[in-house]
């Protein structure tokens, strides 16, 4: 029963009694309404909506503030100041009951019957939640088992599929290895057969190399040998055209005169007591006189009778054919003396041998003549009529020197005609 007396500010929510607050509600201070402002617990919109259907007398949430006399409430009439004391801790209390609905999903305040009678409906809004949530949790526990057993029985077949892959790919792996071992064994032999052939090529190119060395340095021999005869052709080419314009016989056997003495090659042929010529260079003039009639004489193929010349230097001598003896041209002492006998001899002889010469030449050539006419050891000059003999007995010095320059003359005319026959011969080649 509630005092006749006591203010009554607030109803139960639920039940809309008025309700009797508790003095504590008077002293309430900031820092304890910071506190109470806190949320007891989250509500989202969702466990509102659930819990709706559970909570059908739950009166809408009001708010005491938002009342303008406070309807709900009882104004208490009074002095002034009294009142407006009573008004503050009105809304303090006012404001507390706001700050509760607002963190629960009750109005407050609530009288005691309703009170309990909430909490005996959460108690069992509760029981029936924890029920269910048993029920959804093992009904998850046996899903997941099952899923689990399904997972396992799929990556079993998976497994096993994949380890029937795998040993194929394995079976297949080990084909390709074995093909690659024989390809390798195959491809190491055919490497050495390469080698093999490397190391034949190598030395056949050694071989080669020195084979081209060898012959590269004949070549250049070769070469150097070739154009050494080549100049040698050339310079033999050259002397061979200045040799066909030379005259043999004029470039061998120079015929001229110094003075008193016929000469031949330089050698004096003669003897005078105002130029005692030494001997040894009139045997050397005899025997370039006999080289040359005989070269003339083998040039026209003529074989002389009676005697043989034979050049023999400045020992030449003359061979009488039918005495089988031998008659110098050369001398060794003075003059007029008995024993050079031979010496004239051979001199008369090799004057005859010029003689027949001279009669071998008219036989091709009617027109040839030579300036001094010669016969038995004796050769006359046609310009004065004088003979001059060859012999040194029985003679000056001076006849026998000019018998022997006249000798030189006509050996000089008969070289001038074999020359000119033999160019003549040369130029008709």
């Amino acid at each position: 029963m509630m005092d006749a007396k006591a203010t009554v500010s607030f109803a139960c929510q639920r039940c809309l009694q008025p309700l009797r607050l508790d003095t504590s509600f008077n002293h309430l201070g900031e820092h304890t309404l910071a506190e109470l402002s806190l949320p007891i617990h989250q509500h989202s919109v969702g466990d509102l909506e659930h819990h709706s259907d559970s909570l059908e007398q739950l009166a809408p949430p009001f708010r005491l503030t938002e009342s303008a006399n406070g309807s709900n409430g009882f104004m208490l009439v009074g002095d002034s100041g009294e009142t407006e004391c009573l008004s503050h801790h009105l809304r303090v209390r006012a404001t507390l009951f706001d700050i509760l609905s607002s963190s629960s999903s009750a109005d407050h305040p609530l009288c005691d019957e309703c009170t309990d009678s909430l909490l005996m409906l959460m108690d069992q809004q509760l029981r029936l939640t924890e029920g269910e949530w048993s029920d959804y949790n093992e009904y998850l526990k046996r899903l997941e088992s099952e899923q689990v057993q399904l997972d396992d029985d799929l990556e079993l077949n998976n497994l096993v599929k994949e380890l029937h892959d795998i040993k194929a790919e394995e079976e297949r792996m080990i084909g390709e290895l074995e093909a690659l071992q024989r390809e390798e064994a195959a491809t190491r032999t055919a490497i050495a057969e390469q080698e093999r052939e490397r190391e034949r090529l190598q030395g056949e190119e050694e071989r080669y190399w020195k084979e081209y060395s060898r012959h590269r340095r004949d070549m250049m021999f070769a070469e150097d040998e070739f154009r050494s005869l080549e100049n040698q052709v050339a310079y033999a080419a050259s002397q061979l055209e200045r040799l066909k314009k030379t005259n043999v016989f004029n470039a061998t056997f120079h015929i001229w005169h110094s003075g008193h003495f016929g000469t031949i090659n330089s050698f004096r042929l003669g003897r005078l007591p105002s130029a005692p010529v030494d001997w040894s260079e009139i045997n050397a003039a005899w025997g370039q006189t006999t080289l040359l009639l005989t070269a003339l004489a083998r040039k026209m193929n003529l074989t002389f009778q009676r005697f043989r010349l034979v050049p023999f230097g400045n020992h030449s001598y003359i061979e009488v054919l039918d005495q089988h003896r031998e008659l110098p041209l050369y001398g060794s002492g003075g003059f007029k003396f008995l024993w050079d006998t031979k010496f004239d001899a051979a001199m008369v002889a090799f004057l005859d041998c010029l003689q027949q010469f001279k009669e071998e030449v008219e036989k091709g050539d009617s027109g040839f003549c030579l300036p001094y006419r010669m016969d038995r050891g004796k050769i006359e000059d046609s310009a004065t009529g004088n003979s001059y003999s060859i012999k040194i007995q029985f003679n000056s010095e001076e006849q026998w020197t000019k018998a022997l320059k006249f000798l030189l003359t006509n050996l000089k005319w008969g070289l001038a005609w074999v020359s000119s026959q033999f160019t003549k011969d040369e130029a008709e080649h």
